[in-house]
């Protein structure tokens, strides 16, 4: 089953890339990787919410913004691959968690978008990954996502 194929028997469908916010572009292939820019939780254009974790945003609802940043992730990924059966590894992933002073649960966080790529990739979806507690991130998002693939 391909990538593609999961996404959908996953009952997701991969999205339009999100268009930068600033001077950069959502993802750049260099020899056999890819990086892509940092993702919020943009669907259809919109924030799926704001605010910092452990505030005003529950540690589920931002595993819930973690997948839909990975997702985006995987749609920036596709533009410079054009097939994700192409990919030879998740190799890395950053999770940024806007959070609330108290807030340490960054990693569970993280576990939103690690997830999705495992059940997406399989074996190949497994990565090294850190998960980190931020201030503030760009228009107010509560998690941001970022990922280095191996490509073919």
């Amino acid at each position: 089953m391909t990538p593609e194929e999961k996404i959908a028997e996953l009952g997701l469908k991969l999205p339009e890339v999100v268009p930068p916010l600033a001077a950069y572009v959502p993802a750049v292939r260099t020899g056999d990787y890819v990086y892509t820019s940092g993702q919020v939780p943009m669907v259809e254009g919109k924030l799926a919410g704001t605010g910092k974790v452990g505030a005003e945003v529950t540690l589920e609802d931002a595993q819930r913004y973690a997948r839909i940043c990975a997702l985006n992730a995987i749609a920036a990924l596709k533009t410079q691959v054009g097939e994700l059966s192409d990919v030879r590894r998740i190799v890395k992933v950053v999770v940024f968690v806007a959070s609330a002073p108290e807030f340490t649960a960054q990693p569970s966080v993280g576990n939103g978008a690690s997830e999705l790529l495992r059940d997406v990739f399989g074996d190949l979806g497994v990565h090294a990954r850190s998960a980190v507690g931020v201030a503030v991130l760009p228009l107010d998002a509560p998690v941001e996502v970022e990922l280095i693939a191996e490509v073919s």
